[in-house]
């Protein structure tokens, strides 16, 4: 078998060989029959001589040595590319007609959706939360690149290497005319009306520099110097007029400069973006996340090589030799601002050219990429404003397979870069960028990344993947939730009062619903108040600011803001929430989404269904704010329920009122709302403050006690009970012991009378009276609506029970079912 098969091989390297041969020595097929007549004529007829034969052996022989070491120089060279591929720092330009091939014929139907789908969804959110305050409202109609592709590496590819760090340079070049970006913006006060503006021409040219990383996990790619960029811009009217696109000169340059203003800031050298690479892919969208800086120190920091002005650096002149030097390291005193969008903090003071801080914050992201920068600044005790001296940034992003990527510039605009898992420490040297000297060391750890889905990344790889895996849940329905926000405390919040004291209070702001707690004595407050908002469908964002209670005036001392997509019906997201654009301060919040159907239907409520009671009883206020002159108010409450309103007492020249009374509603959902007002005789009623009573999560004929703080105003609380009564069947038609008819004729009666006291008071012009008189008729008009209201709501528990009773024929008569169907 062994030598069938080595005949079978050497027969077809013969053949392999003598096609070469023929391919090589084109005119051998005609030698060939030549020697063949000449070894016949040879043979046969007369005789050669014998050196022919073994010419042509000698012939045949070294053709084939030629043949192999052919062979064996282009193996050679295939493997001397190789390694120099691999080890030279430099390859040749190479020619990629072939991408650009490629890239025009996925572009239409892949990429060009692909990427105009994730570029519109990060414009929209940029549009929405980043807008000029000149304009009130702006959307994206319309978001498409165009059909034209970029071109990559026109004038060739080459590699290079630096260090360790390999390097792919490609040019750029970007011209499409038919793009189409569609902005609709509504203009603010005092301009108004609106306006569509279109992009419609993107012009890009530079080159690109790509830089693998992390075993090939990861590409960061930027731009090598800032490129050129033209960008065309029309306009038009909104609404229903069409007029011809216009252009714009002024606003493509200010395009243009905004373009390349974050290009500078984001991908060009050495600022780098990254394209991560995972061996698996999730497919998880984020929507927050948390994370734990902590600045641990600074090494090799020098006032000569530091940003300082020219007085602080004249003062580290090194004339006394290494005594002097010591000297002035000494008196360096610095700290380290860390900043994360608009969340800032700051480090403890550090002494020295080596100064440590150990300093731990919390902060939070609201995308799945981040920018952590950090400042260092030099403060001296006679000087108020600190002397910057240097900063550097780490840049994250999420990765598919629920890790974290950490790039930073390294030393000589190199680049480091490390990957981690939730709960991993990752601990970086980042050279300060722009400086001849200075470190920065710090320590990284992501609590958290929060998804679309209401899942959340844990402490372990496998756990995050299975959890994924197994699904947590589908895309929630929108439709029929409700917000539970708790506000729970705060801590380290700072203090801009003079005196030292802090009372502090927190604004809520959700779409156009506006909550407000009450206001706390206490440097560490600690308010649990909830509030409750109806869900809104395009992933809005909740609004937080904190205030400190002033005189003449409030002061912020804080705000942030919080992604609600993504929570899970059930789970309770207990947070603390750092505040931005202040140095410290913390707000606890536990956030619950609960769907209203269910919570009713668990408990068998009838909200809506005509078949219960709201009984609304307005016990009393406190620490309302003067409304009168006097420095007192005359309040009274005026309550509406869907198109009911009813009203209470007045309470004359009192802040802390008492009214004691009771209200009926019937229970069809509507929302509750307390208005509080300061009654005037003649002049018009003023607001005091106002408040929504949340009731449909209330159990039926459970009592709920509370005191609600009144929103628009600098404080006041009103304190109600409120219960939704849903009574029996056999008690449905004893809502009252009194006759319908004995009390509708004592209403009229008692109006008559109030109606004939306050005309002869009219008469004899008696103001006081007057103003008796009107309180006696606004209460008796109260009272007859009350007793409308009890009619209408017997009326509707009349039908019900009569619907049910005929209910009950029809199921328990069979024919009659039958005739019923049959009909």
């Amino acid at each position: 078998m062994g030598r069938r098969q080595r005949r079978a091989f050497s027969f077809d390297k013969a053949v392999e060989f003598l096609n070469h041969l023929i391919a090589e020595k084109p005119l051998l097929p005609f030698l060939i029959p030549l020697i063949l007549l000449a070894w016949v004529i040879e043979r046969w007829v007369f005789s050669f001589s014998n050196w022919v034969p073994l010419a042509v052996a000698v012939w045949a022989t070294t053709q084939y040595a030629n043949y192999q070491r052919r062979i064996l120089v282009e193996d050679l060279n295939k493997k001397w590319k190789r390694v120099i591929r691999n080890t030279s720092p430099i390859t040749p330009l190479e020619h990629c007609e072939w991408l650009n091939k490629l890239l025009m014929e996925v572009w239409p139907n892949y990429m060009n959706p692909k990427l105009s789908k994730k570029f519109s969804s990060t414009v929209e959110n940029r549009l929405k939360h980043r807008k000029s305050r000149l304009i009130e409202k702006i959307e994206l109609l319309d978001f498409s690149l165009g059909s034209s592709p970029p071109s990559l590496g026109l004038h060739g590819i080459c590699w290079s290497s630096s260090g360790d760090q390999r390097i792919m340079r490609l040019g750029f070049d970007w011209d499409t005319t038919d793009m189409s970006i569609l902005l609709l913006a509504k203009l603010a006060k005092p301009f108004m009306g609106t306006a569509r503006i279109v992009i419609n021409s993107l012009h890009i040219k530079g080159d690109l520099v790509l830089m693998p990383v992390l075993d090939g996990r990861g590409i960061l790619y930027s731009f090598v110097s800032i490129p050129d960029v033209r960008i065309g811009v029309a306009f038009g009217s909104g609404g229903s007029q069409s007029l011809p696109a216009t252009e714009l000169p002024g606003v493509s340059s200010w395009l243009v400069k905004l373009l390349n203003d974050t290009l500078v800031k984001t991908m060009v050298e050495p600022r780098r973006r990254c394209y991560s690479l995972p061996s698996v892919e999730l497919r998880k969208k984020v929507v927050g996340g948390s994370i734990y800086v902590t600045v641990i120190s600074a090494s090799k920091l020098s006032r000569s090589s530091l940003r300082g002005n020219s007085s602080r650096r004249q003062q580290s002149s090194f004339t006394n030799g290494t005594s002097e030097e010591q000297l002035v390291f000494k008196d360096l005193q610095t700290f380290a601002e860390v900043e994360l969008e608009e969340l800032t903090r700051r480090t403890d003071v550090g002494s020295g050219s080596s100064p440590t801080w150990n300093s731990t914050f919390n902060m939070v992201l609201h995308e799945e990429t981040g920018t952590i920068r950090f400042h260092l600044y030099e403060c001296t005790p006679s000087n108020v404003k600190y002397d910057y001296l240097a900063s550097c940034e780490i840049k994250m992003k999420y990765v598919g397979d629920d890790s974290t990527t950490f790039w930073a510039i390294g030393p000589d605009s190199g680049v480091i870069a490390k990957r981690a898992f939730c709960g991993e420490e990752v601990e970086l040297v980042i050279p300060f960028e722009e400086v001849h000297s200075g470190e920065l060391t710090v320590r990284l750890v992501l609590k958290e990344w929060q998804f679309s889905d209401g899942s959340h990344t844990l402490n372990s790889y496998h756990l995050s993947s299975r959890q994924s895996s197994y699904g947590s849940s589908p895309d929630l329905s929108r439709t029929g939730r409700k917000i539970s926000v708790t506000v729970v405390e705060g801590k380290d919040l700072i203090v801009k009062d003079k005196s030292g004291k802090s009372y502090p209070y927190v604004k809520l702001q959700y779409g156009k619903a506006l909550q407000r707690t009450r206001t706390a004595h206490s440097f560490t407050p600690i308010w649990n108040h909830k509030f409750e908002f109806d869900e809104i469908v395009d992933g809005e964002y909740l609004k937080i600011k904190c205030l400190n209670d002033e005189t003449f005036g409030d002061d912020n001392i804080g705000y942030a803001r919080v992604n609600l997509e993504g929570l899970v019906e059930g789970t309770i997201r207990d947070v603390w929430v750092p505040l931005e654009q202040v140095n410290s301060g913390e707000l606890r919040l536990q956030i619950e989404a609960v769907r209203v159907d269910d919570f009713e239907g668990s408990r068998g409520s009838t909200i809506g269904s005509g078949s219960g009671l709201i009984e609304l009883v307005l016990i009393e206020a406190k620490e309302l704010i003067a409304a009168d002159l006097r420095g007192t108010s005359d309040p009274y409450v005026r309550v509406q329920y869907g198109n009911l309103k009813k009203r209470t007492k007045v309470m004359h020249k009192t802040l802390n009122p008492h009214w004691n009374q009771t209200l009926e509603f019937p229970d069809d959902g509507s929302p509750l709302i307390l208005h509080v007002k300061d009654h005037n005789a003649l002049l018009p009623t003023s607001s005091i403050g106002d408040c929504v009573v949340e009731y449909q999560r209330l159990p039926p004929n459970q009592m709920s006690d509370k005191w609600i703080p009144l929103q628009g105003v600098k404080r006041g609380e009103i304190h109600i009970q409120v219960t939704r009564k849903v009574p029996e069947l056999q008690k449905k038609s004893s809502l009252d012991s009194e006759p319908s008819l004995t009390r509708a004729s004592q209403i009229s009666s008692q109006m008559k009378r109030a109606m004939n006291k306050f005309q002869s008071l009219i008469d004899e012009g008696n103001l006081e009276g007057l103003k008796a008189a009107l309180n006696d008729i606004e209460s008796l008009e109260d009272i007859q609506e009350e007793y409308m209201v009890q009619l209408e709501t017997e009326q509707m528990l009349l039908i019900n029970k009569i619907t049910e009773l005929g209910q009950e024929v029809l199921n328990t008569s069979p024919l009659l079912s039958r005739k019923s169907m049959g009909s």
